[in-house]
């Protein structure tokens, strides 16, 4: 999504709608709705555009480009936000959807990627179909993380009844592990931490089940403007069919169905990058060729 580049006038000052102090009141519309809310005083594009997520996500195509627009008392119509606009008074902003539909690139860069390792625990292990290969895998993702710097998130799905994540699993120096009751990882924790890391356009995501938490996770956070990619070969279910079922959905909503090594190498990207020798270590030897192998 972009804003254009043309110059509005300044609107008016006004007040109301009970905004806390050091926020501007600020009136988001989006299709037929509109829906007050207020951002911090200097809010930019980034956002509003958080802000238009979190108000409408669930009815925002996020395959398709979007132009934010500002209403201008001045022409008594809406005009094209300007690139740098910041809000400092009382406004009204809409998104617009515009025609042409963009296609899912699936670029990783590690500065805007987190990975997120879902419920790879103990009591699992019996359950899930080639538990031994995806909790390699997933080792070998989160020493690439650790290697090129990449925030990672950790789940544990009622760990109380389920136990904690396994002891293959070296969770050094992940950013957050959290217990959960929800399927999707998509917590308030998780949320905050994601605000907290300026950029992130991109999550991959792996572990446990691939048609529930991953699925419902993967969903929700296309809906909140986020890419992911799922890693194939570090996911898996108690039932293939379950599986196969949920990556073919998952890759027809736009979501990225990949492999830990393309990932890997997508994010040095250059034999040049000063990390790719160590990447190329974790590689060398090929992620395990189990039954997911026919079952994507």
């Amino acid at each position: 999504m972009a804003a254009a580049e043309t110059a509005v006038p300044a609107l008016p000052s006004g007040g109301g709608l009970g905004a806390p102090s050091g926020t501007v009141p600020v009136l988001f519309c989006f299709s037929v709705f509109a829906r007050p809310s207020a951002v911090p005083h200097g809010a930019g594009y980034e956002l509003l555009i958080q802000k238009f997520l979190s108000l409408y996500g669930d009815q925002i195509d996020m395959h398709r480009k979007f132009v934010v627009q500002l209403f201008a008392e001045e022409w008594g119509q809406y005009v094209d936000l300007p690139k740098g606009f910041t809000v400092s008074e009382r406004c009204k902003v809409r998104l617009v959807p515009l025609q042409i539909q963009l296609t899912t690139l699936g670029n990783l860069t590690p500065s805007s990627t987190v990975f997120f390792c879902c419920d790879m625990q103990e009591r699992f292990r019996p359950a899930i179909k080639y538990f031994g290969d995806i909790i390699s895998v997933g080792q070998r993702l989160l020493q690439g993380a650790r290697i090129l710097g990449i925030p990672v998130i950790v789940t544990e799905q009622y760990p109380k009844g389920l136990g904690s994540t396994v002891q293959e699993i070296d969770l050094t120096g992940v950013k957050l592990v959290l217990p959960k009751t929800k399927f999707s990882m998509v917590l308030p924790e998780v949320e905050a931490a994601l605000a907290e890391i300026p950029g992130v356009r991109s999550v991959v995501l792996f572990g446990v089940e691939t048609h529930v938490c991953i699925q419902q996770t993967a969903l929700e956070l296309v809906g909140r403007g986020i890419e992911v990619h799922i890693v194939a070969d570090a996911t898996s279910s108690r039932s293939m069919m379950d599986r196969m079922f949920a990556l073919e959905r998952l890759a027809r909503t736009g979501i990225i169905v990949t492999t830990s090594e393309a990932v890997l190498l997508q994010l040095v990207a250059d034999k040049d990058h000063p990390k790719f020798k160590e990447i190329q270590n974790l590689i060398k030897a090929s992620a395990p060729e189990s039954g997911l192998l026919s079952k994507v």
